[in-house]
């Protein structure tokens, strides 16, 4: 067999129902990505308004996942609103939950969501007791930390390559 045979080599379709079902598995992949539920933000990004209503939307899901899966406050404190580690690890979870309903999943999407959600509850357990909060029975402001980005350490290093064998 020759290159330009190899080039030209076509899998033979046996037609009707096999041409169905490929084009059926195929479909999701060559169809443009639905929107889902709106759109995802960065936090640091949002403006006040878009603030308000991913707020208020994060807010009644919270309160849905914290019923539903009885999740107490070692796992999402009273406080989980002013812990910035948890709102981000609440708002991931949230839009992980929203895109696997998406119309054209086979039923693989609340699955992936659901095998998920273990690890999720850990890394949460783990920010709430970090925090501090439970053990207080109140919320314990979170020290901010600020890394400086003009420290002579920081400015130095930043403007060498840092690629290897430049030192040779």
């Amino acid at each position: 067999m020759s290159e330009d045979d190899t080039e030209r080599f076509e899998i033979p379709s046996a037609g009707g129902e096999d041409e169905d079902l490929t084009a059926e598995l195929f479909r999701p992949a060559f169809r443009p990505p639905e929107k889902v539920n709106g759109v995802t933000y960065r936090w640091r990004e949002l403006t006040a308004v878009q603030a308000g209503i991913v707020w208020t939307d994060l807010a009644v899901w919270v309160r849905w996942l914290v019923a539903t899966y009885q999740l107490t406050t070692s796992v999402v404190p009273d406080c989980w609103w002013r812990h910035t580690e948890i709102v981000a690890e609440l708002y991931a979870l949230h839009r992980a939950e929203l895109v696997s309903y998406v119309s054209d999943d086979p039923g693989f999407g609340p699955l992936a969501f659901h095998e998920r959600l273990p690890h999720a509850v850990e890394r949460l357990r783990n920010h709430t007791r970090t925090a501090g909060c439970v053990g207080l029975q109140s919320h314990k402001e979170p020290a901010l930390r600020m890394l400086r980005l003009d420290a002579l350490g920081f400015v130095e290093w930043q403007a060498a390559s840092h690629q290897v064998g430049d030192d040779f």
